[in-house]
């Protein structure tokens, strides 16, 4: 991106005139807006992996290790992204992953992503971590949205966070199970050397697993989270199997990269599983989340739904990996690049931009609905 650029996006992530944003061509864009707009240490925790950020870099090279195959003299006239989980329809196979303290990215945090989310007939995905409750992002949405589920350390928090889900009308639980124990981000560490701003007038001094975190976190209200921690170190396939017995929501495991794991969370009647490496933010493998696909897909069988995020920027990605078996992704930095520059137009825009690419790579592919999309339409 040329240094012009660079400084006409700045402008526009500082203007009023939101109308401007349609300048953004791609996601790309947004995240140039984003990073002019937020706060230094705001934006480093959005941008970081772990360690050396090998797997959060390995997410975006996998996907240019498959080459498009186009066809040609189809008729493309129309083409449907519309896609069917659970028993819910979607617009598009682009789910919005669950993503935390979305309010240090914009004022509305989760209730403009959720508008937009209704507004572009897109699924959210809420984090145990928002800061908005599950109940204000329902209404904003107009429907019970996805919730996902943090375990954490102590298992009656646990029953009470599920409990109050289903209360809220849920559905569909996402439990993510890729960090047992923390995690260390170093990018996040660095971008914070950089801001000058006193943080701990608005987050308290305590990081994450501590009472300062917790109280900034409405899902936690009324509960005691005095020595507890957000991460399940002792979360294992028995406590899986006992979350299953006690609830009628659908389960859905992230973070399940690995055709033994499959095979565990198939014998553990989870009903859908997301292959994901958190976005490159759990462990340090190296390995992207879509080099884990086919091998998920093999142990699952045909009775899980098998989803994946990691890396995706492009419709070209969504074709790819949906080419490679998986029946939806989901983005998490892209919308919040939208969000961070744009609020609740900015989310829209990310979605526009990634379903608009989409049904272009259909047309050229000759799909005209996903169910046509093969894995010979990739090399």
């Amino acid at each position: 991106m040329t240094v012009h650029r660079r400084n006409f996006l700045r402008f526009l992530a500082a203007s009023p005139l939101t109308g401007l944003a349609q300048d953004a061509l791609n996601v790309f864009d947004l995240e140039e807006a984003a990073r002019a707009k937020l706060p230094p240490a705001h934006f480093g925790y959005l941008a970081t992996g772990v360690e050396g950020d090998a797997t959060l870099n390995a997410n975006r090279e996998a996907f240019a290790r498959y080459p498009l195959r186009p066809r040609r003299l189809i008729d493309v006239t129309k083409v449907s992204t519309e896609v069917e989980l659970f028993g819910q329809r979607f617009a598009s196979p682009v789910l919005l992953a669950p993503t935390g303290s979305n309010k240090a990215f914009h004022e509305e945090g989760e209730l403009a992503v959720a508008r937009a989310a209704a507004s572009r007939k897109s699924c959210q995905i809420l984090s145990t971590a928002a800061t908005t409750s599950l109940e204000t992002v329902n209404e904003a949405f107009g429907a019970p949205v996805w919730f996902q589920l943090y375990p954490t350390s102590n298992w009656s928090i646990t029953e009470k966070l599920v409990r109050r889900a289903e209360k809220a009308g849920t559905k569909i639980l996402v439990v993510t199970v890729d960090i047992p124990a923390g995690r260390k981000t170093e990018t996040e560490l660095r971008f914070k050397k950089k801001d000058t701003r006193d943080c701990a007038g608005c987050h308290g001094a305590g990081p994450i697993g501590t009472a300062d975190y917790f109280i900034r976190k409405p899902m936690f209200e009324g509960i005691e989270m005095k020595g507890e921690s957000l991460f399940a170190p002792a979360f294992t396939w028995a406590t899986l199997q006992r979350l299953r017995g006690m609830t009628p929501m659908k389960i859905v495991l992230k973070g399940i990269v690995t055709r033994e794991d499959a095979t565990l969370a198939r014998q553990s009647n989870v009903d859908g599983i997301i292959v994901s490496n958190h976005g490159g933010r759990a462990e340090e493998s190296g390995k992207a989340s879509l080099d884990c696909l086919s091998e998920v897909l093999s142990a699952a069988g045909p009775g899980i739904a098998v989803l994946m995020d990691g890396g995706v920027r492009r419709g070209g990605d969504i074709f790819k990996a949906l080419a490679l078996g998986a029946k939806a992704v989901c983005i998490g930095r892209p919308y919040l690049w939208g969000l961070g520059a744009y609020g609740q137009r900015g989310v829209e825009m990310a979605i526009d931009i990634l379903r608009g690419e989409l049904e272009l790579v259909m047309k050229q592919c000759g799909t005209r609905a996903l169910s046509e999309i093969k894995r010979s339409h990739i090399d």
